[in-house]
This record gives structure tokens, sequence and C-alpha cells, in this order.
């Protein structure tokens, strides 16, 4: 079962709602019971979250934000701003595909997470993973890469695991879990089809993947996170569901 204490909603579910209204959408989420939320690009409306966050009693403990794509200077800049706003875990969301294709190429974003890791450490911060469904289609001699990446990287970096694409990439997701163990922070939890259309995702509970078997199979887990990266529903529909399902607890 998951709380408010350690349930969290991707901001980039409700991207439009807040580019038109910042104020209300925090709001609204805070009014469906929500009490965290993990931003994305945040450094772009970063004092408009701060002060959501007091009005709505709202925290940030992750972040969604381009890591490997900001050189030294930058990384300082984001992880100085997180720390300004409470956020104790910065989370690179997405790398190139390509990168993928060999052992070389995701040891070198091992090695770029683990040097941004180093300086956050500066900060009091953690800095993590999140991935999509190529992590998981990309297979190195027999384990897919995002299992690669994990065995490159140093102990105190995280992994967010985005447990809908980790399905639509074609892993077995429970098993994946197991095998990443403490390493997993955070989990991504959706729901829909299954497929690679974003349209189809909906509400957790209203789809068909098996949302919590991959939850008791991360018992290290800090943090759930809800997200829709797209829907033909109703969106905060969806969030409302979504936190109603997952906090009243798995179905005897």
């Amino acid at each position: 079962m998951l709380t408010a204490s350690n349930l969290s909603l991707q901001l980039y579910t409700v991207r439009n709602a807040l580019a038109e209204d910042l104020d209300g959408t925090l709001g609204r989420i805070a009014g469906f019971g929500y009490t965290q939320v993990e931003p994305f690009a945040f450094l772009d409306f970063a004092d408009g979250l701060a002060t959501g966050f007091a009005k709505y009693g709202l925290s940030a403990p992750s972040t969604h934000v381009g890591l490997l794509k900001a050189d030294e200077a930058g990384q300082e800049t984001i992880f100085a701003a997180a720390k300004d706003l409470g956020i104790t875990t910065v989370i690179d969301p997405h790398t190139d595909p390509a990168r993928w294709q060999t052992a070389e190429g995701i040891k070198e974003i091992a090695d770029g997470l683990n040097t941004a890791a180093e300086r956050a450490a500066a900060h009091g911060l953690t800095v993590g993973y999140h991935n999509h469904a190529f992590e998981l289609e990309s297979m190195i001699d027999g384990q897919h890469g995002l299992e690669v990446l994990a065995a490159h990287l140093a102990p105190e970096v995280v992994l967010e695991v985005d447990t809908y694409w980790a399905f639509a990439g074609g892993a077995n997701v429970p098993a994946l879990l197991r095998r990443l163990g403490d390493r997993v922070y955070a989990l991504h939890i959706k729901d829909g089809d299954g497929s690679m259309d974003n349209k189809k995702q909906v509400g957790v509970g209203d789809g068909s993947l098996p949302v919590w078997d991959f939850i008791e199979a991360a018992p290290s887990m800090k943090l759930g996170v809800v997200e829709l990266d797209d829907t033909s529903g109703d969106v905060f529909e969806c969030v409302e569901r979504s936190f109603a399902y997952l906090t009243a607890g798995k179905a005897a």
C-alpha cells in the first residue's frame, strides 16, 4: 500500500495545465490528496513552484532534469536550485537511444552519472536515472541495457524505474526489479494497455498492467510516482483516480 507520504505525481502529466495556471494546477493536485510532486525542467518555473509548495503544503523529493546535457557549471546551477526547493534526488530522465547499443556507450552514460553524483554530493543531493523503453529493448550479452548501466554505476547513484516503459520494452518487470534490488529508489507507476501509444495510458487501476506485482517486487522503493505521458481521457480524472486506487491498497 502507498500513502501520501511516499506517493508523488510527475508534473509532466499536467504540463499543459501548468503552463496555463501553475498555481491553480498545484492547488488542484493537493486537493486530490497528493503531498509530493516531481517537477520536470524545474529551472523554468522554480519561483512559482516554491510559492505553490508553501501555499498548498507540497514538496518535491525528486525532480527530472537533463543533467547529462549540462556542463559542470550547468550542473552546479541545477544542484543549487534543487536544494533551494528542498529536492533531494535529481534524476536524468532521458539519453540518446543510440548510446544504448553497445556496452561502451552505456558505460559512458554511467560515467557521466557518476561524475554528476560526485558534484551533487557536495550539495547533499543524490543523482538518479529514469528509463524509457529503449534501455530495456537494448540487450548486451543477455542483459537489458538498464542492468548494464546499473553494473557500472557508483553505489550512491539510484534508479527510478519506469515500470510502464520497462514493460513496453519487453522486460519481465518484477524479475527486473528484484535483480536491481536496493538500487531502485523510486518507481514510475503508470497503467494502460502496455503499448507504445501514449494516448492509451489511463489512471492507475484502470488499465491492464499488473501494477501491484511491480510494486511488491521493489520493497526497497522509497517513492512511487504517478505519471501519464498522455491520455485520451481527462488527465485530472486520471490523476485523482490513480491516487485513490494506490492509497486504497491492493484488493484481496
